[in-house]
């Protein structure tokens, strides 16, 4: 893997994690062997201010991997924060986001990927919908908060939730940023003109730790960015053609 870190990767993985110190060797070691056959590629941890032993794991794991880096917020500044700093960061043209907590199985990344360069220009992002969720009453509160968002915003996504996504890091960068943005991207990227592809990925149990976010993270505090970003949608206008003359 050391020559690996020397070439350009043709893909970047960003994970923001925050208090996932149990979680975060186990997950490494997945996504590793999981992009094995995409290299070279990196995987770029965003540590959002943690205040558990998450730093001194990241260190321990990056000592044997050159392809991992790892970036640290002083304090918490949230999981769109984070993974805004990872892919401003980030060297792959390509970017596949996953959650730090292991609920997100990074043996999908792989066909993310594929999915996403076999689709030409037209896809935009290439997002996760979670299928035989975990957890049922964590299930209602994704559910109760997609339902609202997809009848208002009506951007053809069951499951913004998801942390498994794919797309081109240019485009990303375009968007305009403000927290909660990863949960409302597909509105977003349908907003430039561009389609979104699914793919159906299996939840999974936590292997240690707990949630940090509640009901008020995936609703209630969501209903003013819900409808900003309505209003975003509302206030597009699409540039027309540039030619320069010779």
């Amino acid at each position: 893997m050391g020559r690996q870190s020397l070439e350009t990767p043709r893909l970047s993985v960003v994970v923001p994690v925050r208090n996932e110190a149990e979680n975060v060797l186990p997950l490494i070691e997945e996504i590793e062997r999981s992009c094995a056959p995409l290299a070279p590629f990196e995987l770029v941890y965003v540590n959002d201010g943690s205040t558990d032993g998450t730093q001194g794991e990241l260190v321990k794991a990056r000592a044997s991997r050159h392809w991992l880096r790892v970036l640290r917020h002083e304090r918490s500044c949230g999981q769109s924060a984070a993974v805004r700093t990872g892919v401003r960061a980030a060297r792959g043209p390509v970017i596949v986001t996953l959650d730090g907590d292991g609920q997100n199985d990074p043996a999908f990344i792989p066909q993310l990927y594929a999915k996403l360069m076999g689709s030409g220009e037209r896809v935009g992002l290439v997002a996760g919908q979670r299928i035989r969720r975990v957890g049922g009453f964590k299930m209602l509160q994704s559910r109760i908060a997609n339902g609202v968002r997809g009848a208002i915003l009506r951007d053809g996504t069951r499951d913004t939730g998801c942390g498994l996504k794919a797309f081109r890091r240019e485009l990303y960068l375009s968007l305009p940023y403000f927290d909660a943005l990863h949960r409302f991207m597909p509105a977003l990227v349908k907003r430039e003109g561009l389609e979104i592809a699914h793919l159906d990925v299996v939840d999974r149990p936590r292997h240690a730790g707990k949630s940090n976010y509640g009901l008020f993270d995936r609703l209630w505090i969501g209903i003013l960015d819900l409808f900003g970003v309505w209003w975003l949608i509302r206030r597009r206008r699409h540039l027309a053609a540039v030619h320069e003359l010779d």
